[in-house]
């Protein structure tokens, strides 16, 4: 099959995703196109240059909904010829977007794609669309359904983690991503976003605190110990689920889980004829792309299947990969991701991850592998792996290998 290669990746700086943010009030179509717009003018592309832009977020309602790939095609100075596609899988919304392109290409269904994805936090809340997974009760009866802070406590408590151990890698996350910022690491991936007289709304990464330390996180309350204890009292109907576990330990908090922002992504996915015709030169290879669905109550472990499925696919072991993305949804799940393929923490969210910058849900998949090809190149090696674990049970994977 045709090979697909990543010609540029783009993202805007994540702002806080409260009404106080920088970016609140920037729709998530304005958003979208200001980095349509920036693909367009740094790759030089004129006319029906790519067959569709691809575009995931995680809660499609609103102005959020309907095709917002369209609509944000429509407002950017793409050619109008170009459709759009909007998808949804959760917090691998983006990731699919990417992953789907690529094997788009790869089948001969054109030559080039923008594929990336927007959430705008600050105005349309996580949940505000009544995801039948929470609120419907027989699908809740039947997967035994817990709010994914639970989930995120159940990992700890089945693997062994304490809560120095989730805090540890808080606190080493806000360390990295502020070090990778006074470093400049993530400068040839922000665009910034400007207002309508072309001033700078934001341009840095808002979201990261620094001078985290052990002891201001422990100061934090666990935040899902009473919706686990109290009521609705998830923990017991996690328990029927696992009735091995005779308590859940309930250890995440927000200096410990991924943070609320706004935020938006883009990678420009293209055959060798799609560089060749406009003069550009491929960063990087997708080299194999997974997904899995995996147990919904626990929810959260699908980094580590999913990785063993994408290894298994492309003949590959963990020691072939370089460094690692693994999104830092909650400390827990990049916690067991390392416990079981016994990977180096050195090698892993090696800029900081999500608990210092931010998670914008639909957008964060191809936040992380940009920042993962930057880096590659920035320490001249080879391969990354980026996965994710997605609500309801479900786990993505991306394998990109340097050319």
């Amino acid at each position: 099959m045709t090979d697909a290669y990543i010609y540029d990746a783009a993202r805007t700086p994540r702002g806080k995703g409260r009404k106080d943010g920088s970016l609140h009030e920037v729709t998530s179509v304005a958003l979208s196109a200001r980095l349509l717009n920036a693909v367009k003018e740094r790759n030089g592309l004129e006319g029906h240059a790519v067959e569709d832009v691809i575009w995931g977020n995680a809660t499609q309602v609103m102005e959020q909904g309907g095709c917002l790939a369209r609509s944000a095609v429509l407002l950017s100075d793409l050619d109008e010829r170009i459709p759009g596609l909007s998808i949804n899988r959760f917090c691998a919304s983006a990731t699919e977007a990417v992953n789907l392109a690529a094997n788009q290409i790869k089948g001969g269904a054109g030559n080039g794609y923008i594929a990336g994805g927007v959430e705008m936090m600050s105005r349309v809340a996580m949940g505000s669309d009544g995801a039948a997974i929470a609120v419907d009760p027989q699908l809740a009866m039947k997967t035994y359904f817990v709010p994914q802070g639970i989930s995120a406590d159940i990992i700890a408590t089945e693997y062994g983690f304490s809560r120095e151990d989730v805090d540890a890698l808080g606190v080493e996350s806000q360390r990295r991503a502020i070090e990778a910022i006074k470093d400049n690491r993530f400068a040839k991936s922000i665009v910034p976003v400007l207002d309508q007289n072309g001033l700078v709304i934001l341009d840095h990464d808002e979201f990261p605190r620094p001078g985290t330390t052990m002891e201001t996180l422990g100061a934090l309350k666990p935040s899902f110990k009473d919706m686990g204890e109290v009521m609705p009292g998830f923990d017991k109907i996690a328990m029927l689920k696992y009735p091995h576990l005779d308590h859940i330990n309930h250890v995440h908090h927000a200096g410990n889980s991924s943070g609320i922002v706004d935020g938006a992504s883009a990678i420009l996915i293209g055959n060798k004829e799609f560089g060749e015709a406009h003069g550009l030169k491929p960063r990087a290879r997708i080299r194999a792309t997974a997904k899995i669905g995996t147990d919904p109550t626990i929810m959260l472990t699908g980094p580590v299947p999913v990785t063993e499925k994408i290894l298994k696919d492309s003949g590959m072991s963990i020691s072939d990969i370089d460094l690692f993305e693994v999104n830092e949804a909650f400390a827990a799940v990049v916690l067991r991701f390392m416990q079981f393929f016994n990977v180096d923490a050195s090698k892993v969210n090696v800029n900081g991850g999500a608990i210092a910058l931010g998670h914008p849900l639909g957008a964060t998949g191809a936040i992380i592998i940009g920042t993962l090809l930057d880096e590659l190149e920035r320490r001249d090696l080879s391969t990354g792996l980026a996965t994710l674990c997605v609500a309801s049970g479900m786990g993505a994977a991306t394998i990109i290998e340097r050319v």
